[in-house]
């Protein structure tokens, strides 16, 4: 991992992204703390070049999205032009509609199948699909498959990739660096959540202030090459961008120079 490679996740700021402006306010702090790119995720609604016209002023890249499902089926024209112009290539969408979660095991057949052509013409355009997960997917199912693995074996190893969300793993019994390991070849992008107790309740913390085992996650995404490492905190306990700043800094510590 390097410096480099350490980017913010603005769902973490959608309350501070909410128009153009405050999207600028906020990716000149963001930048300021010493991230270099940013996963477009919450925010707007903003015209696409207002993104790209602010990312760019503050010198930050694009390296990952989330894309609401009905946009990838819908609007995939549009989506791929997107990202063409922010110079990204990850396309993520953020959870599989309730629809497919809520019919258990042949759901997530269903939706492998509904999703198969999205991603594949993603690859072929040069993109690719990514899937980030929530604890849900780590539900056992008959032989004592999880969602997860469902989706690992059910989908084409080329299209469709995942974005591991290492709070969620953890949160759903499963191993996060194990996990990591499990998608090698399927998975640049990695969303980096830690997770702490407090008064005997789990939440979200920054990097290195909870309780995960971050030498083995971290230890396990450069072994697969992971490229993107996605800070991301759904709820902060303090002020968000000081959040950011202080997983930024306990990530730079372990990056190689």
């Amino acid at each position: 991992m390097r410096k480099s490679q350490i980017a913010a996740q603005l769902y973490t700021l959608r309350d501070y992204a909410r128009t153009a402006e405050e999207l600028d306010r906020t990716l000149a702090k963001v930048a300021a703390i010493g991230y270099r790119a940013v996963q477009v995720s919450g925010i707007g609604p903003i015209a696409p070049a207002d993104v790209k016209a602010s990312a760019e002023r503050h010198g930050l890249g694009i390296c990952a999205t989330h894309v609401g499902y009905g946009r990838l089926k819908d609007e995939l024209d549009a989506v791929i032009e997107e990202h063409r112009m922010w110079g990204c290539r990850y396309v993520g969408l953020g959870m599989m509609p309730a629809q497919f979660l809520q019919a258990g095991r042949e759901g997530y057949a269903a939706f492998a199948k509904d999703i198969a052509q999205v991603a594949h013409r993603l690859q072929e355009e040069g993109l690719q699909f990514i899937y980030h997960n929530h604890k849900i997917e780590f539900e056992k199912y008959g032989g004592g498959s999880t969602g997860m693995d469902l989706l690992l074996q059910g989908t084409d190893r080329n299209d469709f990739h995942f974005e591991l969300d290492t709070y969620w793993a953890q949160a759903g019994g499963a191993d996060p660096a194990a996990w990591v390991r499990k998608l090698a070849g399927r998975m640049k992008v990695v969303h980096l959540k830690d997770m702490a107790v407090v008064q005997d309740k789990q939440v979200y913390a920054e990097i290195g202030e909870g309780n995960m085992n971050w030498d083995a996650i971290l230890d396990a995404c450069r072994a697969i090459g992971t490229e993107w490492y996605v800070v991301e905190q759904d709820e902060c306990l303090r002020d968000p961008f000081e959040s950011l700043a202080i997983s930024y800094r306990y990530l730079v510590q372990r990056a190689e120079n």
